[in-house]
């Protein structure tokens, strides 16, 4: 018997690899993703400050993908710490807020969420729940 395929599935490109860091922004306000802020990732230790990785939240919110100066790569530089201090690394999420609810619309221009990585442990992904006068993030 003939295996049967759609054309789709069959013509479909493998999905990229998924970055070790990701995000979510959910706007309490709406409560819906949080489209087009700037985020900005940063490896704080060791090795650190690092030239910050940056992204925009699509149009779910979400940060799937950085870019970097000069091609640098994310997935390169988490299998780099990893023989490094046993993988234990300090990272910062910055979220540019202010431009996102506007001038004088917000408490917080900017919010930052520092973290702890295991760069062994493979995943993190960090979400935000954001509202201009308050917000929460959990892993």
């Amino acid at each position: 018997m003939d295996k049967i395929t759609s054309p789709s599935a069959a013509s479909a490109a493998p999905a990229p690899a998924r970055e070790p860091i990701t995000c979510h922004v959910l706007d309490l306000t709406t409560g819906r993703p949080a489209p087009s802020i700037a985020v900005s990732l940063t490896l704080l230790r060791p090795f650190g400050p690092s030239a910050p990785l940056t992204a925009v939240t699509s149009s779910d919110g979400r940060v799937n993908q950085w870019s970097g100066e000069a091609g640098s790569s994310l997935t390169e530089l988490f299998a780099n710490l990893a023989e490094h201090d046993g993988g234990h690394t300090v990272w910062s999420l910055k979220f540019n807020t202010g431009d996102y609810f506007g001038t004088h619309q917000t408490f917080f221009p900017e919010v930052e969420v520092k973290f702890f990585v295991n760069a062994k442990d493979g995943h993190y992904h960090v979400p935000l729940l954001l509202g201009p006068w308050s917000y929460t993030t959990y892993r």
